[in-house]
């Protein structure tokens, strides 16, 4: 742990705040998200990504796995019910639902809402994100592409044979 980190932990355990040692970066962000914005430089890799994550499967899995492997931690960024309306989508599990199954998952170390398109600039300033990763699809978007200039923007390849559109399609019958 950098000296950093080391007086991250002092401070907090200081203020009545427990946290494991190895674990500190991490329980203080999620402790205080405002935590990310008063040290941008912990020693933690900070990775966003949004999506629906409807009807969860092994590539929505796949792709978590990828976008935690760019950094240290990873932000999941998980449109509401009413933003996916506003998309004209409708999700078959609602929010607290997803997110719940987001939680559950490894490689996710937060979960926050994505309510607007607009809001991007602001997340990735709030919690101070290192890297943006949307998959593949999402490539030359000028939603992601104009963060260039806060963040790296990575695009990951999709899980070939796998879309939610697919499993819905198939369940239809």
């Amino acid at each position: 742990m950098d000296d950093n980190a080391i007086k991250m932990v002092e401070n907090a355990q200081a203020t009545g705040v427990q946290v494991a040692d190895a674990d500190a970066p991490r329980v203080l962000i999620e402790q205080d998200p405002g935590f990310a914005a008063a040290h941008p430089h912990v020693g933690v890799r900070r990775v966003l990504t949004y999506g629906t994550f409807d009807l969860l499967h092994y590539g929505h899995i796949r792709l978590l796995q990828r976008a935690a492997a760019l950094g240290d931690y990873l932000i999941v960024a998980l449109s509401t019910d009413e933003f996916n309306a506003a998309k004209g989508k409708r999700s078959f599990y609602p929010y607290e639902v997803r997110r719940e199954m987001l939680e559950a998952i490894r490689y996710v170390d937060l979960v926050i809402p994505e309510s607007c398109w607009e809001q991007k600039r602001s997340d990735v300033e709030t919690y101070r994100v290192d890297v943006v990763c949307m998959g593949s699809d999402w490539a030359g978007d000028e939603r992601f592409e104009s963060l260039r200039d806060l963040c790296d923007v990575v695009y990951l390849d999709r899980t070939d044979g796998i879309s939610t559109t697919d499993v819905k399609s198939r369940l239809k019958g």
